[in-house]
């Protein structure tokens, strides 16, 4: 599903170069449920970034379900992201001025869905992450737990292969947390691969796979 080889990562800010990625070799495979952990300055956001065709990489190989990753085009990275990859953010990143229901349905916007039809998709998704009830509802009047489910639920309407969540419960109690967590297991059931970053370790340990960075390379890559 995902292969790095040798991935390299600088940016430049005035005449400092700061090399972030040194070297990461990775693979993970279909339906695996892995965390990424490390400290702050380590990588992991950089490296997310990379998976999310969000940003580019120096040197090395990223291949996505087969298909490499290098020199796109806007056009076809976008074609990617919002074809393959489901992402949720610690922040959640939702339309303030839009309700729930036309939240979820964004990406199908994007893919061209006519509007009653996405709605409909949309709102069996709110169904799914049980809160169909707060469809009409705007973010401003949603808990921090039923925003991330809003989230979660627009990560999956385009059926990705992939999701990235970084960081998903850094703004949740525990006990929602643990909640998010239990929706991402179940998510993964159906056979989507799933990547968290993490610094929380009772999140780590509930994923099958610890992804660990320190200082721009993996340290280790241990099964729980």
């Amino acid at each position: 599903m995902i292969h790095l080889s040798n991935i390299h990562k600088s940016y430049v800010t005035g005449a400092n170069k700061l090399h972030v990625l040194k070297g990461i070799d990775l693979i993970i495979e279909q339906g695996e449920l892995v965390s990424i952990m490390g400290s702050s300055g380590s990588g992991k956001s950089t490296l997310l970034n990379i998976l999310g065709i969000l940003d580019d990489y120096d040197n090395g190989l990223y291949k996505l379900h087969n298909t490499e990753m290098n020199n796109l085009s806007e056009k076809k990275a976008a074609y990617y992201r919002n074809n393959m990859i489901g992402f949720v953010f610690q922040s959640f990143n939702l339309i303030s001025f839009k309700n729930a229901m036309e939240n979820v349905a964004l990406p199908l916007y994007y893919q061209g869905v006519n509007r009653k039809k996405r709605n409909k998709i949309a709102l069996e998704y709110l169904d799914r992450m049980g809160i169909k009830d707060w469809a009409e509802h705007l973010p401003s009047e949603m808990s921090g737990g039923q925003k991330q489910r809003v989230a979660i639920a627009r990560a999956l309407i385009t059926n990705p292969k992939v999701i990235l969540a970084d960081e998903p419960t850094g703004a949740l109690d525990s006990q929602t947390s643990l909640e998010v967590m239990d929706l991402f297991r179940e998510i993964n059931k159906s056979g989507i691969t799933m990547i968290i970053v993490t610094h929380e370790k009772d999140i780590s340990e509930r994923t099958d796979r610890v992804i660990r960075l320190r200082d721009g390379i993996i340290e280790n890559g241990q099964y729980n």
